[in-house]
């Protein structure tokens, strides 16, 4: 068999891009508790002490837009006091409107989404991206509850797994980068970000033979959006499956539900979750395209990799039995109106077992549509 390495990142609250993403979704939040019927589609760029809000957001919804900002910026850890803020919002364009609002409801946008789920890890994710998302997870909580002294907000994991075929064989580097005050000493750093952090994530894991690297590039003292620009929908695969699976390259932060580039990549992850849970394959990538305008995709496909205990035909009429398509069905199904989003922007849209897209209550209804 050959030897291949698959890698995956992911990043905290902190880093620029992340924290664009977590004001973006925290503004669509906002807005669905007050009008569950809110259009948003919010875009956040953070330069330089200064945070940009723009977009289209159609909504009887009272939000000050800034203020949401400032209170996330807070919340992570930054310090807002020389922060300019500007807003430059308007109203979803008419012609859209019409062609979302008709009675069935359509499509906010054409798109191609992706879901993914496989077997590999008891959450039907892949192991490299679910391991990076547990370091950055372990990162942040040694920062807020003060584990690790002098840890700042932004900061990174990156993990590589060898595979002999599909087989796990090694985990053959863990890179963990984190921000921290001037004063921090880096020797002292490496030792509690190996002892608290990489140490307790991996602690079941031989790491023997593993590169590990800690603030590989050494000082990293300036970081956030004071360092680098930070931009809404720039993690994409930090979001979904860590480059395992295609993507069809529409960011799902910022966006209400009639966007399909959220609620038709939920729906794929949850169809693909439930035919992997259902035994019919060991992992699997459902397709889904849609018009903007018409209710239900133009065209759907399953791809089990070669790993389908029967004919993929079959799985996909099976789909299409037990599973409304439709962008009404989905909002409807996944509860999609729900101002739960902020809970998606850090740490992963996919793999977190408290969202509707995550339940696996369609295992016997599939099992049952392959064998009629």
């Amino acid at each position: 068999m050959t030897n291949r390495i698959i890698t995956a990142e992911s990043v905290t609250s902190g880093h620029p891009d992340k924290l664009a993403d977590l004001i973006a979704d925290s503004i669509l939040d906002e807005c669905l508790a007050q009008d569950e019927n809110s259009r948003v589609a919010c875009e956040v760029v953070l330069a330089h002490n200064k945070c940009f809000i723009s977009g289209e957001i159609t909504t009887s919804a009272k939000v000050d837009y800034k203020d949401v900002a400032k209170a996330v910026i807070e919340q992570v850890g930054y310090d807002t006091a020389d922060i300019e803020f500007e807003a430059r919002i308007h109203t979803q364009s008419e012609d859209i409107s019409q062609a979302v609002s008709k009675e069935e409801q359509g499509a906010g946008d054409q798109g191609i989404v992706y879901g993914y789920a496989c077997n590999e890890t008891a959450h039907y994710m892949p192991l490299a991206i679910e391991l990076a998302h547990r370091l950055t997870d372990r990162l942040e909580e040694c920062r807020c509850k003060g584990i690790i002294k002098g840890l700042r907000p932004d900061g990174k994991s990156q993990v590589s797994i060898q595979y002999n075929g599909d087989k796990f064989d090694k985990i053959t580097s863990v890179v963990v980068s984190t921000q921290h005050s001037e004063s921090k000493n880096l020797a002292e750093l490496t030792k509690e970000i190996h002892e608290k952090v990489i140490g307790q994530v991996l602690a079941g894991y031989d790491l023997t033979e593993t590169e590990i690297l800690v603030n590989p590039s050494g000082r990293f003292v300036l970081g956030g959006f004071e360092a680098d620009t930070g931009l809404t929908g720039r993690k994409l695969m930090v979001d979904s499956y860590g480059g395992v699976a295609h993507h069809g390259g529409g960011a799902m932060s910022g966006k209400d539900a009639s966007k399909v580039d959220r609620s038709g990549a939920y729906l794929a992850r949850y169809i693909a979750k439930n035919i992997v849970a259902a035994g019919l394959a060991d992992k699997c990538e459902v397709s889904l395209s849609y018009a903007i305008g018409v209710p239900k995709p133009t065209a759907i496909d399953v791809n089990t990799f070669n790993t389908s205990a029967v004919d993929e035909q079959l799985i996909i009429k099976a789909v299409e039995k037990v599973f409304d398509l439709s962008v009404a069905g989905a909002i409807k199904k996944l509860d999609l109106r729900s101002p739960a989003f902020s809970q998606t922007a850090v740490g992963g849209h996919f793999g977190k077992g408290f969202f509707i897209w995550e339940l696996t209550d369609k295992v016997e209804a599939l099992k049952a549509a392959v064998s009629d």
